[in-house]
């Protein structure tokens, strides 16, 4: 080998780097373990006393110091399913946006398309603003874009004129919504930088307004989904004084009670009321609890508030009712004619209260706020006179001169203030001092600290400009991610031990320098993940295993025609020399295949899957340096001071030697075998079909575990009369259930989340002995049972993923195609490969299709699922292509031999390295399938059924079908020819 002194130059260069990177992550595990004593497990004293040392140095390298922030952003990041945490997807409201843009128009064509467009997205693959093009071009007659009823508006004044066509407006709009969703990134952004989560992941997904946020190892996933869908939307109202509604109330009610029993003669009151005050205290009871005697539809459901700013008390479960009563047409034509732009909003409730307050503020028409939080310029979390948290704000200028306004108004009045977030009254203090001038103010409330400090900062990272929903959303347990990290380092440790055992036994010292060339693999694949910031996933830790089974088949293949070398009597060096060099070719086709379909799964993939794609790409680099070079650099050292190897034991010597199968002879009954595989496996997806997950139908699932076994066909019909319709399935063991239901599929708003759990609670409390709904979902790191995990998938992102996925399958065979066309210069090759693919995938389909109702695991089709099969895609390539690369050889140094003779000598010459690396994979799989986890089952099983059936395939599907489809006579004169012309190329 050439150059040997810069390729140990390098060696040493990156594993000095390497363990450099990997230092950091040794160095912030050993002071977080450290602050756990210190704490005692008191997750709150634990944060502090790392945040007391972040800007201290507590690394010193000898040439460098560093303090525990820059440990801990140089070590590596860990994913959500081995830390525990918070990953969303969320959807920026472009139909909000849009309406902004449009100062609420009121005109019915746009807001007919806007409708229309929300009822063709849910069938669609383009953006909102695209249906929404579509929609109204369907509706608009000789209405225009740039319409003063539409965008021709005093906010777009200057960038959009009357006089412009659609077209000329359609590139304004789609720059503005992209200034909007870049300012909501922002802002969210802001407010993760602001909670102090540890290495979190934000990320714009293309240009459909979806954002990927995650945070990992976040303590309060509650609080956190909160911070982000929160739109800071902060308004000031004034309220409406209440004696005033006391006639509008009583007459509302009478209404509603008419409405409701028109048979029934109108109860008329007999004695009237003395005053306004009265009527109201007559309509409302003094308190939530007590039985009216008589029904009455609004009365029985409003209460006396202690608060003079209030109009009642209502119990939180009859908030819907009451707010549909209040804006009812027939009851809102009741209101006075200066009242009748009123706007009822509900209050905060206090922590623990089952009643919220409800305020009528004073309205207009446009229904815009005398002031809104746009003027705020600053906000702190401080303490009031009383050392109850509250927050402080500064205004602007202008915010300055109308705050003054109102409270000297207030006062005056003695009205009150209405301070609104997000729709709901944080608070609605008087006014006792005069007129408050400078822009100070602060909202007081039920506040606890975390709620003011995350109000603040929410505040002064300022509004999003538009709702964001949960599209999809996974929340993972403490505990669940240290079991996945300890089922992850078991099956890598299983796995790495069989194969370092398996190659010193069939390589013999040989073997040996394979072993260290792979842990040095290894070194470089994790210093790889950490300098690269990349975060590792359970699936990573696959990604890292199954390279390992890749490695060897690297070492398999050199070691393989070493061993033919010598057998052609060749010395031991010249032996070694031609072996690494005849080896090159097969290694890097079957990498380069391999690696094609690593890139589509990691350009389709998100989340664990594309952790696994990093992993498996790493790995594929660092396998190709350390089989060609290290395990080179150690057999050469060996060899020159005189060792003797001979690539083989005593046991292996003779194994796989002068085999001569004629496998060509076998096609016929293989065809028919691969056939009724086929059709079998055709004949169940047709009618069993698959068991789609979550990320493919949308819904919600949840991960289960009690305290001891449960039946999940009793859990499935308990929870199906709470939710319409619930699937739970065993998941692992027989005390751990996976709970999937569609109930509220299209809601996404954190209530409706909340309401779920809480009726799964319910429904499940009878099988936990006495557990608390805040044990079931708490994030105790030592919890043992109760809610582990949570996912949820809108019907919306399922439908794309789905498509993602398809595309990904069809874009990895069409790459790999044309690859192998590229490679062999013959379109027989790239038939045979891509039909033995086909064969291969329809097979692993048909097996999860015809045992998916029988298995004691999860096989669900998810996106885990589809980085199997393009993994199983690109180890069924990698065995064909060496093959290939053999039958390529042999042509031109047995030009006599006739075609069929040229093919079977090609797959006998190289059923040792087929068999070898595949069971060496298989060993590594089934470690990880075993040990790994019950998350990563399924996964590992689909990849063990595809490797046996991609060592089938191989020889008796995608060679044959070559040998097939080239035609007879010029066949072997027009391929050789074709070869000949490659081997030129490469040499050249």
């Amino acid at each position: 080998m050439q150059n040997k002194g810069l390729v140990k130059l390098f060696a040493v260069l990156f594993g000095l780097v390497s363990i450099y990177q990997l230092s950091f992550t040794f160095k912030a595990n050993s002071i977080e373990e450290a602050a756990q004593v210190v704490s005692n497990g008191d997750e709150v004293k634990e944060r502090k006393y790392l945040d007391s040392i972040a800007n201290e140095e507590v690394f010193n390298l000898g040439i460098a110091n560093y303090t525990y922030n820059e440990v801990k952003e140089n070590a590596m990041n860990l994913g959500l399913d081995l830390k525990g945490g918070v990953s969303v997807i969320l959807q920026v409201s472009v139909k909000d946006i849009l309406k902004g843009l449009a100062n609420y128009s009121k005109d019915p064509v746009f807001n007919k398309a806007l409708d229309d467009a929300e009822e063709i997205q849910k069938n669609s693959q383009n953006t909102f603003l695209e249906d929404f093009y579509v929609a109204f071009d369907n509706i608009k007659g000789d209405t225009k874009l740039a319409s003063p009823d539409i965008f021709y508006t005093r906010a777009l004044d200057g960038e959009i004129e009357g006089s412009m066509t659609d077209d000329e407006v359609k590139p304004i709009i789609e720059r503005k919504i992209d200034e909007s969703i870049v300012s909501a990134f922002e802002v969210l952004r802001k407010r993760i930088d602001e909670f102090g989560v540890t290495s979190p992941s934000i990320q714009r997904l293309g240009n459909s307004g979806r954002i990927l946020v995650e945070l990992p190892g976040v303590k309060d996933k509650e609080r956190a989904i909160k911070l982000l869908q929160s739109t800071a939307q902060l308004e000031f109202w004034e309220v409406y004084k209440r004696d005033l509604f006391g006639p509008f109330l009583v007459e509302a009610n009478n209404v509603l009670k008419d409405m409701q029993t028109p048979e029934k003669e109108e109860v008329v009151d007999e004695e009237p009321q003395d005053s306004e005050d009265d009527a109201i205290e007559d309509l409302l009871g003094a308190d939530p609890d007590s039985t009216a005697v008589e029904v009455n539809p609004l009365r029985d459901l409003l209460f006396q508030s202690p608060d003079p700013a209030a109009l009642a008390i209502v119990n939180i479960k009859d908030k819907e009712q009451v707010m549909e009563y209040l804006n009812m047409p027939q009851v809102r034509s009741l209101l006075p004619a200066e009242q009748r732009f009123v706007k009822f909003v509900f209050g905060k409730p206090a922590k623990d209260s089952e009643v919220v307050e409800l305020y009528a503020l004073i309205g207009n028409r446009d229904n815009v706020p005398p002031l809104s939080g746009a003027v705020v310029t600053d906000a702190r979390q401080e303490y009031d006179a009383v050392g109850k948290p509250n927050v402080s704000m500064q205004m602007n200028a202008k915010g300055a001169k109308i705050w003054e306004e109102m409270t000297g108004k207030a006062f005056t009045q003695g009205s009150q203030i209405a301070i609104v977030l997000d729709n709901v009254v944080y608070s609605a203090p008087g006014v006792t001092t005069g007129a408050i001038s400078g822009g100070n103010s602060s909202i007081s409330g039920s506040f606890t600290l975390n709620e003011a400090t995350d109000l603040a900062n929410v505040l002064r990272a300022g509004k999003l400009p538009a709702s964001a929903d949960i599209i999809q959303g996974e929340v993972v347990g403490p505990s669940l991610g240290q079991e996945a990290i300890d089922s992850g380092k078991m099956s890598f440790l299983i796995a790495l031990g069989v194969v370092l055992v398996w190659m010193f036994l069939y390589y013999g010292k040989a073997g040996l320098f394979a072993d260290i060339a792979m842990l040095f693999n290894i070194v470089l694949i994790f210093g790889v993940l950490s300098g690269l910031g990349a975060v590792l996933t359970l699936p990573g830790i696959a990604g890292i295993v199954l390279t390992i089974g890749m490695s060897v088949d690297a070492n398999v293949l050199i070691f393989e025609r070493i061993r033919e070398e010598l057998a052609k009597g060749k010395g031991m060096k010249e032996s070694i020399a031609d072996g690494f060099s005849n080896a090159l070719s097969s290694i890097l086709d079957a990498n380069i295949t391999t690696g094609l379909t690593a890139l589509i799964l990691f350009i389709f993939g998100t989340g664990p899957i594309k952790g696994f794609a990093t992993t498996l790409l790493i790995g594929i680099g660092t396998s190709l340096f350390t089989a060609i070079f290290i395990t080179r650099l150690l057999v050469d050292w060996y060899a020159e001071r005189g060792g003797t190897l001979d690539f083989s034991t005593a046991i292996t010597k003779n194994l796989f030697r002068n085999i001569n199968i004629n496998f060509l002879k076998k096609r016929k009954a293989a065809y028919i075998i691969s056939g009724a595989l086929i059709l079998l496996s055709l004949g169940s997806l047709f009618t069993n079909g698959l068991d789609q997950g979550v990320d493919f139908v949308g819904g919600r699932t949840y991960q289960v575990r009690f305290a001891q076994d449960v039946s999940a066909n009793e859990i499935s019909s308990a929870l199906s009369d709470a939710f319409g319709s619930a699937e739970a399935k065993t998941f692992g063991s027989a005390n751990q259930l996976k709970i999937t239901t569609k109930y509220k599929v299209n809601e996404t708003d954190n209530a409706v989340d909340e309401e779920i759990r809480t009726t799964l609670y319910n429904e499940l409390q009878p099988y936990f002995d006495g557990l608390s709904y805040e044990e079931f979902i708490s994030d105790d790191e030592a919890k043992t049972i109760g809610l582990m995990k949570y996912y949820k998938v809108s019907p919306t992102i399922a439908d794309d993923i789905k498509n993602a996925s398809y595309l990904a399958i069809l874009g990895s065979l069409i790459v790999v195609f044309l690859y192998i066309l590229f490679r062999f210069k013959r379109w027989q090759f790239s038939l045979g490969a891509v039909a033995a693919v086909f064969h291969d995938v329809l097979i692993v389909l048909g097996v999860f299709s015809l045992t998916y109702k029988y298995m004691p695991f999860s096989m669900e089709i998810d996106q885990a699922f589809i980085a199997a099969i393009l993994t199983v895609i690109g180890y069924s390539l990698n065995d064909t292509v060496v093959v290939f690369d053999r039958i390529r050889e042999f042509f031109n140094e047995h030009s006599s031999w006739p075609f069929n003779k040229v093919i079977n000598s090609s797959l006998s010459s190289t059923l040792s390295r087929t068999l070898n690396t595949s069971l060496t994979t298989l060993v590594v799989l089934l470690s990880i399938f075993v040990f790994g986890g019950d998350s990563i089952r399924g996964f590992m099983f689909a990849l063990i059924v595809g490797v046996i059936v991609g060592t089938y395939s191989s020889m008796f599907i995608a060679t044959p079908l070559m040998y097939d489809s080239v035609k007879k006579g010029d066949a072997k004169e027009a391929l050789k020819h074709k070869v000949k012309e490659v081997e030129e190329e490469e040499q050249a």
